[in-house]
């Protein structure tokens, strides 16, 4: 008999191709963990996700398509979502769930975007999109601290999370847990073990057009969701350790299409596009108490479905402040009728959308395809079925008009600084704006720093929000090589400013393509160190906050990469 409350664990992979499983007929690799999910459970024959990280993990959250909550990017800011949206995590834990996140949040990174904020009272791991580093990650993100990681991310935050599971479950509280893995997303880098099966492999199954295909990054690829494999593996044994196996419901699935060409079932379309191979993910959902095993859903359902799902089958009241998009899917799960077997889905990425039926996918461009007979979207039947395509079309016409009227481009929101109960604020790097001179390590913002400092009219800045007024100490994480120590770093906002003498030489190492499995296209990082400027007062409301180095001593200031805030005290100022 299942449990009134039964324990959740939401299991998210990165740029993993729903071809990516030799569940799914992908005999280039095994994922036997993996595929004992749906072996034991249920799994979804169609499943859609959005074609990028931020939007996909957006509508896991809230039940709703991702313009509703202005995510409208990957990066600089646009990755946020609107601070009047629920999230499933807030939802479950007033009912009484222990929540955690364990991995890539990429819904913002300054309380209240947190995750921290959003309804996990525990987290760990990383705040942006792309990272620069998988093995011992020296800016991951506790609670809002910043800590160092220990070995590799995934083995990493999945001990992480099966240590919070341990402690919850001898407290016998239910826990909601959230293992967002970062792989197999660039970086391309795994633990050796993992490589050396795949180094010199020959793929039997290759891309839709096989010249397109780069068969060493797809070798990469594979050797990284073995890993995943592996932690699934090591995740489910832990389970079981625990006892609470059968009553714990485990779902799987990626948050968009494959990031490049390789085996996909032939579906058109990889990472970024609205096409079948752009946005169908695996979905499997296993819980042994209710769910028979080799259960398949037949119905389409989607990455916004997941919310109404899971709190459907947790006993949980549904009282959403804002409307959903998703439908709870609790029938389908228990072998009962489909909720709703006409409905339509619809995918969008930079303008573009594409719409979905139990049949039919009308592409952004207005080519319909039959998804039955031709999977591969190869033949437009439009002129044939000219009913189904104008319906399509004015559904997709009505959801343009409806939904993303409300996605802003560009984000203008500030940045956050201050706010109540949060340790610390985070001003990356990438999210600045730079001024003069000024470059980024790499053409990918995530995650870069801040290059040739040479000129003292230069700076950098930030729009920032100051939720409470008061001193905040500031601390940059810089790299400055021996004998070009000697510059004034100021960081200021309105009148107030703070500044320092860079007196200590940072002779960064190079951190990086050491580790690399296939050459990266991120940024590299380097071994920065923290150095505290002094401690600024910042009055509550909007500005410019700037980092400036109004003397430079050498031929560069500094490179730059991270600037962190901590209250120390507060002022008279109201609170925002």
């Amino acid at each position: 008999m299942a449990a009134a409350k039964p324990n959740v664990i939401v299991i998210i992979s990165d740029d993993q191709g729903w071809g990516d499983l030799s569940s799914n007929g992908n005999t280039n690799l095994a994922t036997p963990n993996v595929d004992l999910l749906a072996a034991e459970g249920a799994q979804f024959d169609r499943f859609f996700v959005s074609p990028a990280c931020s939007p996909t993990r957006a509508e896991f959250l809230t039940g709703r398509y991702h313009p509703r909550s202005s995510v409208s990017g990957t990066g600089g800011g646009g990755e946020r979502m609107d601070l009047d949206e629920e999230t499933i995590a807030e939802m479950m834990r007033r009912a009484g769930y222990r929540t955690g996140l364990f991995g890539k949040w990429h819904n913002g990174t300054q309380p209240p975007y947190h995750p921290n904020s959003r309804g996990f009272e525990e987290f760990y791991g990383a705040t942006t999109g792309y990272m620069t580093q998988y093995f011992d990650s020296q800016f991951m993100d506790h609670n809002g601290e910043l800590t160092q990681g220990r070995g590799f991310i995934v083995d990493d935050v999945t001990e992480h999370a099966m240590n919070y599971i341990a402690k919850a479950s001898a407290a016998q509280d239910p826990f909601f847990v959230c293992l967002t893995y970062n792989t197999p997303h660039r970086p391309m880098q795994v633990p050796q073990r993992f490589w050396d099966k795949f180094i010199h492999k020959k793929l039997k199954m290759r891309a839709r057009n096989p010249e397109d295909e780069d068969v060493n990054f797809t070798r990469a690829a594979l050797a990284m969701c073995e890993n995943i494999d592996w932690n699934v593996g090591r995740l489910m044994a832990k389970l079981e350790e625990l006892g609470v196996g059968d009553d714990t419901i485990v779902v799987y699935l990626s948050d968009n299409g494959p990031d490049s060409w390789r085996w996909n079932g032939g579906m058109k379309g990889k990472k970024g596009s609205t096409d079948e191979g752009g946005v169908r993910s695996p979905l499997f959902v296993r819980w042994p108490a209710a769910i028979k095993p080799h259960t398949v859903v037949r119905p389409i359902a989607s990455v916004i479905d997941l919310r109404p799902t899971l709190t459907d089958l947790c006993g949980i009241e549904a009282r959403p402040a804002l409307p959903l998009d998703g439908i709870s899917m609790k029938s389908e799960l228990l072998g009962g009728p489909a909720t709703e077997p006409d409905r339509i889905l619809f995918s969008h990425w930079i303008r573009k959308v594409s719409a979905r039926t139990q049949q039919y996918r009308l592409d952004t461009d207005g080519a319909l395809f039959d998804m039955t007979t031709d999977p591969e979207q190869t033949q437009d039947i439009s002129a044939g079925h000219p009913a189904v395509a104008t319906r399509l079309r004015e559904a997709v016409k009505q959801w343009r008009d409806e939904v993303l009227a409300e996605v802003m481009l560009p984000d203008t929101r500030p940045y956050p600084v201050g706010y109540p109960r949060a340790p610390s604020t985070w001003l990356l790097a990438g999210e600045a704006k730079l001024h003069g001179e000024l470059q980024r390590s790499n053409h990918f913002p995530q995650s870069s720093f801040v290059i040739a400092w040479k000129q003292e009219s230069d700076y950098l800045s930030w729009k920032v929000s100051v939720v409470v007024g008061g001193f905040y100490e500031a601390e940059i994480y810089y790299a400055c090589p021996t004998g070009q120590e000697g510059s004034t770093i100021q960081l200021s906002l309105g009148e107030s400013a703070v500044s320092r003498t860079l007196d200590l030489p940072n002779d960064a190492a190079i951190i990086g393509p050491a580790d690399d499995i296939y050459p990266r296209i991120v940024s590299v990082d380097k071994t920065f160190k923290p150095m505290t400027l002094g401690t600024i007062h910042l009055p509550a409301g909007d500005g410019e906050l700037r980092l400036s180095a109004p003397h430079i001593a050498g031929n560069e200031a500094l490179e730059f990469r991270l600037l962190v805030l901590r209250p120390v005290g507060t002022g008279s100022e109201d609170v925002r």
